[in-house]
C-alpha cells in the first residue's frame, strides 16, 4: 500500500492512473471470494458498490470498512484491488463520466450547438445523481479512461465552433464551469431536500415562507416577484431547467458571435 506520506512527497504522481498504480490495475487473478459464498471481487464491482454507497450516504461517512461490510468481505480485501481510499474514490469518480452520452464527432453533419448542449446536459447530470462528485472533481487529476474521453470530446465540439485556438480554453471553461458550478448547487439542494424527508418543492415552499415573514427580506421579495413571474415554471425542477436552458443558450450565442467575429 501507499503510505500518506508517500503521497506527500509525490504530490504529482498520486492519481491511480500513474506510474506503479497504472501497472497494478490488474490484479492477481485468484480473487477472494466474498465472506457469503458471493462472486469473487473485481474492480468494476468494488467500484460500483462504492458509487452506490456515496449515493446513499455521502463521502463524509464513507469508509473501506463500510464498503467491505456491504460487500461482505474484509476490509484488508479490498486492498487487494487498490492501495487506498483515495484510489478508490478516483476510480468512483471516473466512473461517473461514463454515464455521459457522448456525440458522435464522426458525424460531420451534426450542429455543434446541439451536440454542446446534450454534453452539457449530460455533465450537469452527474452532480445532481452524484452530489459527492463536486467536491472530488478539483482533489484528483481526472485522467481516468471515461473522463479523458468525455475531455477529448469537449476539445473536439469547441474545435467545431469557429473559436481561434487561443479562444477555445476560455470556450470551455465558460460552458463547463458554469455547468459545474450549477450542478453543484442543484445537487447540493437535491441531497439537502432528501436528507430533510420533503421534496423540492415542499422545501422551498418552506423556505420562502419563512423569509416572507421577515419585514427585512419581505421588501425585497416584493420587488422581484415580477421577476419571478416571469422566469416562470410550475415547479422548482422547471424553474431549475428554465434557467439553465437560457443561460446556457446565452453561452452557446457567445461563441457564436465570437466566431463570427473571428477573435475571442
Amino acid at each position: 500500500m501507499v503510505s500518506a506520506a508517500d503521497r506527500t512527497k509525490d504530490a504529482a504522481r498520486t492519481s491511480v492512473w500513474l506510474g506503479s498504480k497504472a501497472g497494478n490495475r490488474a490484479r492477481r487473478a485468484e480473487a477472494p471470494a466474498s465472506a457469503e459464498g458471493g462472486p469473487a471481487l473485481d474492480r468494476d464491482r468494488i467500484t460500483a458498490e462504492a458509487v452506490r454507497l456515496l449515493d446513499a450516504e455521502g463521502a463524509a461517512k464513507f469508509s473501506m470498512r463500510r464498503l467491505a461490510g456491504e460487500l461482505g468481505v474484509t476490509a484488508m480485501s479490498l486492498y487487494w484491488y487498490v492501495d487506498t481510499k483515495d484510489d478508490l474514490l478516483e476510480l468512483a469518480l471516473d466512473s461517473l463520466f461514463a454515464e455521459i452520452e457522448l456525440p458522435d464527432m464522426e458525424d460531420e453533419s451534426a450542429d455543434w450547438r446541439d451536440q454542446l448542449r446534450a454534453i452539457a446536459a449530460g455533465y450537469r447530470a452527474i452532480f445532481v445523481r452524484h452530489s459527492w462528485a463536486s467536491a472530488l472533481m478539483g482533489r484528483y487529476l481526472n485522467i481516468g479512461p471515461n473522463s479523458m474521453a468525455f475531455s477529448r470530446t469537449a476539445w473536439r465540439l469547441l474545435g467545431r465552433t469557429g473559436l481561434p485556438p487561443h479562444g477555445q480554453m476560455g470556450g470551455l471553461a465558460a460552458v463547463f464551469q458554469f455547468v459545474y458550478g450549477f450542478g453543484t448547487i442543484e445537487g447540493t439542494f437535491v441531497r439537502r431536500c432528501e436528507d430533510a424527508g420533503v421534496t423540492q418543492d415542499e422545501y422551498f415552499a418552506q423556505a420562502m415562507g419563512a423569509l416572507n415573514e421577515r419585514p427585512e427580506y419581505r421588501a425585497q421579495f416584493e420587488d422581484a416577484a415580477e421577476l419571478m413571474a416571469a422566469r416562470g415554471g410550475e415547479t422548482v425542477e422547471e424553474m431549475r431547467q428554465r434557467d439553465f436552458d437560457f443561460a446556457l443558450s446565452l453561452l452557446v450565442a457567445g461563441i457564436e458571435a465570437l466566431s463570427t467575429r473571428g477573435s475571442a
